[in-house]
């Protein structure tokens, strides 16, 4: 029996074509086994995002060599994309293909046992226009499905490499995204994370079909109960997406709006699509649509030439908005776009002060949300049991407002709709107890 076993480095959407790749192998009869253990084939789903990505890649593909020389080693990914000779200059390296032609790599890996020859499968991914169909009809983690409709970038930000690694945008077709949701809910999974590169410009080449109207159809999805955005551009909130969002039962109320910086010089510097007015503009008018709507984002600190101004700009823009959470990143060079190359870099030591002074705001910012729904009613989704206290019996999963709960149930009732009030709010964890679990009420109901 031929066995296979996977690293992915990453993003979510990295994790779903690891799973996707998996789906291949499997067709052919190989076993999944763990990527610590000797495998006969190893695949590693590579990062470029910074340059720490591309050296932990660097980094497995070594230990899978190690591991067993014997082995066919293929790299897939981002950082295969963009720098294939690189990878194929790492001994032991036998297929590197990029992050287009995925279901090559089974033929690839039979002609490389039979010719013994180095493989180079990486093609020009700028010259791709059509989304490449790749199918995950379960998924190794139980409860929540990610569902990726589209694929690459148009943006172009100045700190951002992705674009030359995912190529142009491209819209997966909407039957084939229907197709897998309706297999997704018959596999058992309620709730669905629509994921992709640049997940908000859905549609945007495609005629007369936009993303409002894929949400409009997957409402209409039987036995799906939540949709939820992995991330949304504020430029992409059109009234349309509000309209649906506010009549839809299903999309959740939590979006990922990434800022990046509220500095408007700042976005500019970036190449940003919006200013701040615009994006505080959009997010009220979601805040009337959803009913304590939770806007998760990403912030960048210390981008070329940011000032103690612009900071501060950032820093008040963000405790206004009221975020329910953030995701703080200093700014790191990125080889190969435009801020790398800019003057006026700003010194470590002010970057981490930046980046500790917006986490501190941000674990005020997720207490004072968190602290609204002390009391309320909510509806999680338990993934697993309580890690740190195996004991507890307690079992942890996310509300629809992506609030991260604790309490006690039955491990039966993972991956199923269950109530749970709030009885002590906190960050990162609230604390809470079941009131009924949806299904079995359902379920009573319909007999």
């Amino acid at each position: 029996m031929k066995n296979v076993a996977f690293h992915t480095l990453g993003c979510k959407v990295n994790h779903y074509e690891t799973e996707a790749i998996w789906q291949l192998f499997k067709d052919e009869g190989y076993e999944k086994t763990d990527f610590d253990k000797r495998a006969d084939v190893y695949v590693i789903n590579t990062c470029t995002v910074t340059n720490t990505g591309d050296k932990k890649s660097r980094q497995v593909i070594r230990r899978a060599v190690r591991k067993n020389p014997e082995a066919v080693i293929c790299v897939t990914g981002c950082y295969a994309q963009t720098s294939p000779a690189e990878i194929m200059a790492i001994p032991g390296v036998d297929i590197v293909v990029g992050t287009q032609d995925r279901k090559k790599m089974l033929p690839y890996i039979e002609q490389f046992k039979k010719e013994r020859e180095p493989i180079n499968g990486v093609g020009n991914i700028m010259k791709t226009r059509v989304y490449e169909e790749l199918d995950v009809p379960s998924f190794t983690d139980r409860t929540r499905a990610s569902l990726k409709i589209q694929e690459g970038c148009n943006n172009f930000c100045t700190f951002c490499i992705i674009p030359w690694a995912r190529g142009l945008l491209r819209s997966r077709d909407p039957k084939e995204v229907l197709k897998q949701a309706h297999q997704l809910v018959d596999a058992g999974y309620k709730e669905i994370v629509l994921t992709g590169i640049h997940t908000g410009g859905y549609g945007e080449d495609m005629k007369d079909y936009h993303l409002s109207d894929l949400l409009l159809e997957l409402e209409n999805v039987e036995g799906l109960k939540r949709i939820r955005i992995s991330s949304i551009e504020a430029s992409q909130i059109t009234d349309e997406v509000i309209a649906v969002i506010k009549a839809s039962e299903k999309v959740v109320n939590h979006l990922h709006i990434p800022l990046q910086s509220g500095s408007d010089t700042v976005l500019k510097r970036m190449r940003r699509k919006y200013t701040n007015a615009f994006y505080a503009e959009r997010v009220e008018r979601l805040k009337e649509a959803l009913p304590g709507l939770a806007v998760t984002s990403d912030v960048i600190v210390g981008f070329p030439g940011e000032t103690k101004e612009e900071f501060q700009e950032t820093f008040d823009f963000i405790s206004r908005l009221e975020f329910s959470e953030l995701h703080v990143f200093p700014y790191s060079k990125r080889t190969g776009t435009p801020a790398a190359r800019m003057d006026e870099q700003v010194d470590d030591e002010i970057k981490n002060e930046r980046v500790h002074r917006l986490i501190a705001l941000s674990n005020q910012l997720a207490k004072q949300y968190a602290a609204r729904h002390e009391g309320e009613v909510l509806e999680v989704i338990p993934e697993e049991q309580e890690k740190e206290d195996a004991e507890s019996g307690r079992l942890v999963g996310y509300s629809t407002n992506y609030m991260k709960v604790k309490f006690e149930a039955d491990p039966s009732v993972i991956g199923k709709i269950v109530k749970v009030k709030i009885n002590r709010a906190g960050y990162p964890y609230n604390e809470g107890e079941v009131v009924r679990i949806v299904e079995e009420e359902e379920m009573l109901q319909s007999q």
